[in-house]
This record gives structure tokens, C-alpha cells and sequence, in this order.
């Protein structure tokens, strides 16, 4: 878990709450940034030791313009959950997406300082007194900035604020506008800003993949760190044994992932051969395969450095189709029906709909209820799924015997709710 230095600059100043980002834990989508999403920015000095929560030490990155994703959303809750985020808790799943978006490219864009105090205390608004949030001539400014690192610390920035990004404080006086660095925006006029920000496809991309090893590489634990894509990594296959497999990611660090030699395992093997999966899902180059092996440097007992480069070869993709991975969080979809209602509560039935291309083998769900005061009756009348309340969310996971939905499939769960507001918000489902 990588710790960064948040700037907590504290100006003194009368009480008036100014909120921002402190929404439901559910009501953003990690995956994607349709349109420009506004936060809290702080900044943090350099990626951790050996490299920082993607898995590349800050040498290896495009850029060193680069920012950190939240880990988890959870507004009101500062304690950490297990990571990587599972199934169970995904309804606290941060921007940082499980790793998921390690190596994607954001465009950031300077918005109004806080003229208050802006210290991202927990169970306190951000930018408290003073005149709140005020624009200065740095807004509009912009930089383009690479995913690298995490931000799972326990203070409101990290858990509070779904579209918070920590960025690099060398960065800070980089940002453009009107075509000029703004040079002298850090420190004085930085009181934790606002800014906007969408993913994008990395700036002036050229070239190939970087392939490196990783610190403890060896046939033992073949880990590898992917890097220099044009849109992100979602994947790695290997070719073993006359199969395309997925390869697993080195806990939640996106650009590692742990690969199989083509032959042999262990030492019984030496060469590699994969293929990559951007964050669109699809297969870089149309499929194409590199092949390499471990640097001499790191057998028999393993990488010394951080980051160890590996030389490869590449070859055209094949025709064989790769296995179809896992639904990813977000493949699957929740509706909801009331199916019968009186004057004190009503009857809900929710739908687990499979939308992913393979069987999913367990599923959560969450949603909001409409009224502080409804509650599931009798704290458990409930029925197909495991449910839990915490003030007005609601969190749902399979069973035993429901948890398998077929591609195109759904299966539904029930409850019986005191309250007369049928109104509910921010329904999600993930699945693996």
C-alpha cells in the first residue's frame, strides 16, 4: 500500500460548508469518464519504493507527469478494505478500478481555489469557511497526466471524494494555458483546487509496448510489468502448453501481471510468449505476440532492481480467438420492480442481468433507497441473496446456489421494505 504527502494547507477562516464529491459510494463508474468529472486535487512528492501502487517505479513511466486514483469510495468510512476490492465489497470500488486503470492517460484542467480551510479532515466538508471555492487566472490551465500510483490513505480526499486525484507536485507549475507553463500557480495559490478531468488516449503515441521484470522476477514468479500503451492495459495472455490463458495481475498493481513460460513451468521453461489487452477490451495491434524471456540478470534467484527492461521479438497475431475473460466489474446490470405495495412498505423484486460474454461465478449489487427512514423488514426479509443496510444503502451478493449466471442470463432477488418512498438510486452490479 503506497502513502503520499497530501498538501494540508490551513487557512484561517470562518464556518460555511462547501461540499464537494462527498456523493453515495456507488455513483460513479470506475471504468469510464464519459464527460469531464470534477474533484478535489491534492499533490504527493514521488511514487513510493520500489515503485508505486501500479507497479513501475517512477523511472519507468511515459511520463513524470503523472497522478494517483482513489481505491476505494466510501464517504463517511475511513477504514480500508482488503485489496484488491472483492466482489463482496465492490460497491466500494474506487476510480483506480482494482488497477484496472494503471497506465491510462488523463487530461487534467486547473478549476477555482479554496479560499478556506481545506484539509481533507474526515467527517468534515472540504474547503470549510472563508469564501469557499473562488476562480483565479489559472483556471483553464491543463496537463496531460499518466494513472501510476493510489490513493487509499484514510482522510475524506481518499475516501470522500469519488473524483479526487493526487498529482505530482513537480507537475504542478507544468500546467499550460494560453500555451505557457503557469509557472508560479504552486505554492501560492494552491489551497487543494478544484479541477476537472476525462481519460485519454495517450499524447502523441508512438512505438511498441515496454516489457520489463519486475523486483523478484525469476521462473518461479515470471512478473512482468506492461507499459507505453496507447489506451491503458486491461490484460495479459500467455501462450502455454498450446493455449492462450489470462495471465493474473500482481495483486491490484495494473501494468504487473504474472505469466506462464510456453512450455514447462518453473525453471522447466524459458521462453514467453504473450499478447495485451487494452482498456477497451480489445487486443493491442490486432493480437500481436511478443515473445522474450527473463533477463539473464535475474536467474536464478530473482530481479534486483525495480524494474529490469526485457528485449523482444514480435509476430503477427493469429487466428486463434483469445478465452474470454471474466466479466469485468460493471458486466452485469441491476433493475428493480415493485411487485406489490400497501401503506406502510412494499414488495421489491431486483434483477441480476449477465451481460458478459462468459458464466459469471459470483455477483454484488447496491443501491440507494429514496427516504433516510425505510428499512428491509424485520432486518431481514430478505430472500436470494445475502443483504446488508447501512443507512439507506443497500449491498446484495449471491448465494451458494445463484452465484453462476449464464451469458445473457439474470436472476433475481427479493426483499420486503417499511417505508412509502419507491424511489431508488444508484443501482450497480459487478460480477466475476
Amino acid at each position: 500500500m503506497r502513502r503520499r504527502w497530501l498538501a494540508l494547507i490551513t487557512v484561517m477562516a470562518a464556518c460555511m460548508a462547501v461540499v464537494l464529491g462527498q456523493l453515495p459510494a456507488h455513483a460513479i463508474d470506475p471504468g469510464n469518464t464519459p464527460t469531464p468529472v470534477t474533484g478535489n486535487a491534492t499533490w504527493f512528492t514521488g511514487l513510493g519504493s520500489p515503485f508505486g501502487g501500479c507497479g513501475l517505479p517512477q523511472s519507468a513511466l511515459d511520463s513524470q507527469d503523472f497522478l494517483a486514483l482513489n481505491v476505494q469510495n466510501s464517504p463517511g468510512n475511513y477504514s480500508n478494505v482488503p485489496r484488491p476490492i472483492s466482489a463482496a465489497n465492490a460497491a466500494l470500488l474506487g476510480m483506480f478500478d482494482n488497477g484496472l486503470n494503471c497506465g491510462r492517460w488523463v487530461k487534467v484542467t486547473i478549476g477555482p481555489n479554496c479560499n478556506g480551510t481545506n484539509d481533507g479532515a474526515p467527517n468534515q466538508p472540504f474547503c470549510r469557511g472563508g469564501s469557499g471555492y473562488v476562480a483565479d487566472q489559472f483556471n483553464g490551465a491543463t496537463l496531460d497526466m499518466i494513472v501510476a500510483d493510489s490513493c487509499d490513505d484514510g482522510n475524506a480526499w481518499c475516501k470522500d471524494d469519488p473524483f479526487h486525484v493526487d498529482l505530482a507536485q513537480a507537475s504542478l507549475n507544468k500546467f499550460v494555458l494560453n500555451g505557457a507553463p503557469v509557472a508560479t500557480m504552486f505554492p501560492g495559490s494552491w489551497n487543494n483546487r478544484h479541477v476537472t478531468w476525462q481519460f485519454e488516449a495517450a499524447p502523441n503515441y508512438s512505438g511498441d509496448i515496454k516489457i520489463g521484470a519486475i523486483q523478484g522476477a525469476q521462473p518461479f514468479f515470471p512478473a512482468i510489468a506492461i507499459s507505453h500503451l496507447a489506451n491503458g492495459i486491461h490484460g495479459v495472455q500467455y501462450f502455454a502448453n498450446g493455449t492462450w490463458t489470462n495471465a493474473a495481475m500482481d495483486s491490484d498493481m495494473g501494468d504487473d501481471y504474472i505469466v506462464a513460460p510456453t512450455t514447462g513451468s518453473g525453471t522447466g521453461g524459458s521462453q514467453f510468449e504473450i499478447r495485451v489487452i487494452d482498456a477497451s477490451g480489445n487486443l493491442i495491434n490486432n493480437g500481436e505476440q511478443y515473445n522474450f524471456s527473463l533477463p539473464s540478470s535475474c536467474l536464478p534467484n530473482g530481479c534486483t532492481p525495480a524494474y529490469t527492461p526485457i528485449s523482444f521479438t514480435t509476430s503477427a497475431g493469429g487466428t486463434t480467438p483469445p478465452p474470454p475473460p471474466p466479466p469485468p466489474a460493471g458486466s452485469c446490470t441491476l433493475t428493480s420492480t415493485i411487485t406489490n405495495s400497501w401503506s406502510t412498505g412494499f414488495q421489491l423484486q431486483l434483477t441480476v442481468t449477465n451481460n458478459g460474454s462468459a458464466p459469471t461465478t459470483t455477483w454484488t449489487t447496491g443501491f440507494m433507497f429514496g427516504d433516510t427512514a425505510e428499512t428491509i423488514s424485520n432486518g431481514n426479509n430478505f430472500w436470494n441473496a445475502a443483504v446488508t443496510q447501512k443507512g439507506q444503502q443497500i449491498t446484495a451478493s449471491n448465494l451458494g446456489y445463484n452465484g453462476a449466471i449464464p451469458a445473457n442470463g439474470s436472476t433475481t432477488y427479493g426483499m420486503v421494505i417499511n417505508g412509502t418512498n419507491h424511489t431508488l438510486s444508484g443501482l450497480t452490479c459487478s460480477a466475476t
